[in-house]
């Protein structure tokens, strides 16, 4: 069944309506919708003209509603109230400004950076639920896509115009080893020197992966990797276990294994992460994504 409205009738039209028919006046409709009185006017003579029918009498300058206009009125206001319930339904499933927000994480940020951020978010909306998902981040940022979270604490994506980011701080990647190893007295290491090690490292789609071979392809050298984990904890323990050597961000330091340590490499290897808060673009004037990125700016010195 095809269903017609014509196009001279508007929500914004019908609403005029309503809030003429409660003031029963032109001057104090567009007062109270701070439009002026001739707006008002020719808002009513469009519905008019839309419903093929009269529903005010003209006396003098005065407008008197007919039963007709009481009776659009009456459904008017049924139909305004069914929409902004709909809009409101529909904002929730997508996210916005629902009384949730679906935060994904890096395994790595969860020790210091997210508490911070949960904390902040508690004070400022305490009526919020935060949902917590972890996940590499290639599997943050296709469920960020998917609409399955509202931001994602990660390394900022490469070639992403769809996404914003807020900086948070930058990470230095780092060689780590047992201690005790040979390697447990040098200042910095040549990555260069140790092709004949063993490694272990994160699987593909995790942002320390891409700087383990991006800094791995510096050195000249693919390295012998004998095992890979999905997760930088169970990654510190086979390195703990002696399984192999790695490279770590230094955001990992505090939660790290007591007999792993580690240790700068030489400059020309140099990698750095940038972590941020990331969320579509499409999403930026979300009122609950707009409080936790001002958690986020107030955090930065903190996290830095």
């Amino acid at each position: 069944m095809h269903l017609h409205v014509d196009e001279e009738i508007t929500f914004r039209r019908l609403e005029i309506l309503l809030v003429f028919m409660e003031t029963g006046n032109l001057a104090r409709a567009a007062e109270k919708l701070e439009i002026s009185a001739v707006s008002v006017h020719r808002a009513l003579h469009a519905l008019e003209s839309g419903m093929r029918c009269a529903l005010f009498r003209h006396e003098g300058r005065n407008l008197h509603p007919t039963e007709a206009a009481q009776a659009l009125a009456e459904v008017a206001r049924d139909v305004l109230r069914t929409m902004s319930k709909g809009i409101r339904a529909t904002r929730e499933i997508a996210g916005y400004s629902a009384d949730r927000i679906r935060i994904g994480s890096l395994y790595s940020l969860t020790s210091r950076t997210v508490p911070r951020l949960i904390m902040g978010m508690k004070l400022r909306k305490p009526e919020l639920h935060t949902e917590l998902v972890l996940g590499s981040n290639a599997h943050l940022l296709q469920k960020l896509r998917d609409g399955a979270l509202d931001a994602a604490l990660m390394a900022i994506p490469e070639d992403a115009p769809d996404v914003e980011s807020e900086p948070l701080f930058q990470d230095d990647i780092h060689f780590a080893a047992p201690v005790g190893s040979p390697y447990a007295a040098q200042k910095e290491i040549d990555l260069g020197a140790c092709a004949g090690e063993p490694f272990v490292s994160l699987s593909e789609g995790f942002v320390t992966y891409s700087g383990f071979v991006d800094t791995f392809r510096i050195a000249g050298f693919t390295p012998k990797v004998v095992m890979k984990t999905d997760d930088i904890f169970s990654l510190m323990n086979l390195v703990s276990g002696g399984v192999g050597f790695t490279l770590l961000p230094g955001r990992v330091r505090g939660v790290m294994p007591h007999n792993v340590q580690l240790i700068p490499l030489q400059p020309r290897y140099l990698m750095r992460q940038t972590i941020a808060l990331n969320f579509l673009r499409t999403r930026e004037r979300d009122p609950n994504l707009l409080a936790l990125l001002a958690v986020c700016r107030l955090a930065k010195a903190e996290l830095s």
